[in-house]
């Protein structure tokens, strides 16, 4: 045990006990330096048979800490091991266990314990979506500290595990009877997500009535068998959260987190108003339409969970100021249903795109969005594919993006998937497709662009890139796209002409052709930019201030170019 008083690894104060557990004992440590408060847990092995086994479930707890950064998640800073005491620095979480708030003070208030769940649930959420999912295994009250400000943190991830995909089971069975479910016992088979929505629930059912499912009857009875006065609904999520079959509960956190922001409309006070409703409605629709409103009534009852649940992490999206959480929630629909469009959709041009560049960064999180697997092998963009019409107005969109926007100036080499997809894209319109197209040929050769081969020639030159730029511009590109698409394509062309206006020069083109294009553009964003979306209205007035800036930096660069050429020539 370690000393009050003492100093470790040279900078924590050990200022007294805060817990103690079966071989582990958590300490509340100063680092005086920093002036900051940490908890240190050690784990002695003073000679016990099962300390390697425990240590390695550390070891197991620290990793994956290491790898994970959410709000209601403790981080790991420091792990000190002397051979014989194994100590882990971590964050010192101030609050207490729900576990002595239950001893304390018994039975919960509903309201928290619901607003509680879905804190959990938005952690739980965030291990199942992780590249390498994270199963926690072993949600109970005292594994979630309650903070000051009403929050809660989940802590001890010692009985964690990755989901391996190809395990027919776990090869350990850990996790705390009672709360645990019974596919953590008995070999019958790995535990997943849906393991996590049973401990869940479980650990609501003992908040909401006070009786610890650990102990007798052993058994969980409906919520309302211990009070009356709590929600029905709440009742039908508890319940099914912890259905014996895995294939009963919910399937994933995004729906059971929909369930908790909507129970009072499962409660059966509500049901039966909206069943009137739903009857005089019925009623109303029979005599006009009969079969065919039945008919529709049943395709919506069929996809109502989750179309709403789609929905509603879209409107959240919305709500968000900012990118990171907006991300968070786009991606969520997006898992619930990756056939749909709009999540994608949204998270390009509302979030990625709302000041015009795509990140390096940004464009990962396109990428492992579209290759997250939900549990199979299947990954989001397959079946966003079978969506052909979306996915090939988005892959138009991306491939834009890419081409002008990635990193500021554009990447043309990582465009050419998207736009190739685009240019056979028969659900979009024929001068996006021709744009596509072009633009497609200008990617495929970019990096070829005055590179000689062996036998010395260029195979494609800057004046065969002049004119395809040319022809990409020449329209009237508001009119064919949009504000915000043509205004990059024109940022892109004066770009080109500030950047190589030498080598274009080298290869012919002429100081008017150059100057031709500045001027046309300048009048473009006159004569075209007159009425523009109010929502895009900002951006655009951005955009076209940067333009034109731009459009003086580029003729300025000509006239630098063709002067240097006038010297050269002598004047003459």
């Amino acid at each position: 045990m370690l000393k009050i008083g003492s100093v470790i690894d040279g900078k924590y104060k050990i200022l007294n006990v805060i817990g103690k557990g079966g071989m582990s004992i958590v300490y509340l440590a100063m680092n005086e330096r920093a002036n900051k408060q940490w908890a240190i847990k050690e784990i002695r092995k003073d000679g016990s048979e099962n300390y390697e086994i425990i240590k390695q479930g550390l070891v197991v707890e620290i990793d994956l800490l290491k790898q994970l950064n959410h709000a209601h998640l403790p981080s790991i800073v420091d792990v000190i091991d002397d051979g014989n005491t194994f100590l882990i620095v971590m964050d010192y979480i101030e609050g207490i266990p729900l576990s002595k708030l239950l001893a304390e003070e018994g039975v919960q208030s509903q309201e928290n314990v619901i607003e509680w769940a879905k804190q959990l649930c938005s952690v739980l959420d965030y291990l199942h979506t992780r590249d390498n999912p994270i199963i926690y295994r072993d949600m109970k009250p005292s594994n979630v500290m309650l903070k000051p400000d009403g929050n809660v943190v989940l802590i001890d991830f010692g009985t964690a595990r990755t989901f391996k995909e190809t395990s027919v089971g776990d090869t350990t069975c850990l996790g705390t009877r009672g709360y645990a479910a019974p596919e953590q016992f008995g070999g019958r088979g790995q535990t997943d997500a849906r393991t996590d929505i049973y401990c869940l629930g479980a650990t609501i059912y003992h908040l909401v009535t006070g009786h610890n499912p650990c102990e007798p009857p052993y058994e969980m009875y409906p919520i309302r068998k211990w009070n009356s006065l709590l929600s029905s609904g709440l009742e039908i999520i508890v319940s099914k959260c912890t259905q014996p079959n895995p294939a009963d509960r919910y399937q994933t956190c995004a729906e059971l987190m929909y369930a908790l922001e909507h129970y009072n409309e499962l409660d059966e006070s509500y049901k039966r108003k909206q069943n009137r409703k739903l009857g005089i409605f019925c009623a109303t629709i029979f005599t006009t339409v009969v079969f065919g409103a039945a008919s529709l009534a049943g395709y919506m009852l069929e996809t109502s969970a989750k179309s709403n649940s789609y929905e509603y992490y879209i409107e959240l999206a919305q709500a968000q100021v900012q990118k990171e959480a907006a991300t968070l929630c786009y991606k969520k629909a997006i898992n619930i249903n990756p056939a749909r469009g709009e999540g994608y959709d949204r998270l390009l041009n509302d979030v990625i795109l709302d000041d015009d560049v795509l990140t390096e960064e940004e464009a990962y999180q396109i990428r492992d969005i579209l290759n997250e697997s939900n549990g199979n092998n299947k990954t989001n963009e397959s079946y966003f594919k079978e969506n052909k019409d979306e996915y090939e107005a988005f892959s138009y969109k991306l491939g834009i993006a890419y081409f002008y926007s990635y990193e500021d100036s554009g990447n043309k080499a990582l465009s050419k998937k998207w736009l190739e997809i685009a240019m056979n894209g028969e659900s979009l319109k024929e001068q996006e497709r021709e744009r596509a197209k072009c633009l497609g040929k200008i990617a495929g050769y970019y990096s070829k662009i005055g590179v000689e081969s062996k036998s010395g020639d260029t195979s494609i030159g800057y004046a065969e890139y002049w004119e395809d730029m040319i022809s990409i511009t020449s329209d009237n590109l508001v009119d064919k796209d949009n504000a915000i698409t043509a205004l990059v394509m024109y940022k892109e062309l004066v770009y080109q002409i500030y950047t190589n206006c030498v080598i274009f020069k080298e290869e012919g083109i002429t100081k008017n052709e150059m100057q031709k294009q500045l001027l046309n553009i300048k009048d473009k964003l006159v004569s075209e930019f007159s009425y523009t979306n109010s929502k895009e209205q900002k951006r655009v007035k951005k955009l076209i201030n940067e333009l034109e800036e731009n459009v003086d930096l580029a003729q300025k660069a000509i006239e630098t170019a063709f002067q240097e050429n006038l010297e050269e020539s002598g004047g003459k």
